[in-house]
C-alpha cells in the first residue's frame, strides 16, 4: 500500500558568512563586494589583509586567521593556482593546521562548504 506523504521544505538559515560570487573585479560575500585580497572567517571578514605576492608568505601573514585556531585554512591564488614558499607548508603542518592553495574560485566553493558543515575553517582570497 501505496501513502502519500506530504513533504515540506525549508530553507536552512545559517550566520554564517557565504561567498556569492568571485570575479576579476570582486569577491562577493553576503552582498558586499570586496575589491581586493581578503581574509575571512564564517563569521568575520578581514580586509585589511596584506596583499603582499604568494611566493613571499610566511605564517605570521597569517596570525590573525591562526588566533581563530581553525582546521583548515584556503588560500585562493587568483585566476590560476599558484604555490606557497615549501617552508609556509611544513609551518602550518608543524601548527596541526592545513594548508590548502587552488585558484580562488575553487578556495570560495570550498569555503562554503565546509562553513555550512560548520567546520573551523579560514580563507585568504586574492583577487
Amino acid at each position: 500500500m501505496l501513502r502519500d506523504a506530504a513533504l515540506k521544505f525549508t530553507r536552512e538559515l545559517t550566520r554564517t558568512l557565504t561567498i556569492q560570487s568571485v570575479s576579476e573585479m570582486a569577491i562577493t560575500i553576503n552582498g558586499e563586494p570586496y575589491a581586493r585580497t581578503i581574509a575571512l572567517t564564517p563569521d568575520e571578514v578581514f580586509e585589511n589583509w596584506d596583499p603582499k605576492p604568494v611566493a613571499d608568505l610566511d605564517d605570521s601573514d597569517f596570525e590573525i586567521l591562526l588566533d581563530g585556531a581553525p582546521e583548515i585554512i584556503l588560500l585562493g591564488t587568483g585566476r590560476s593556482n599558484l604555490f606557497p614558499p615549501r617552508e609556509l607548508m611544513f609551518a602550518f603542518a608543524r601548527r596541526g593546521v592545513g594548508l590548502e592553495c587552488m585558484d580562488t574560485a575553487a578556495a570560495a566553493r570550498t569555503f562554503n562548504v565546509l562553513a555550512a558543515e560548520g567546520r573551523q575553517v579560514a580563507a585568504v582570497l586574492y583577487l
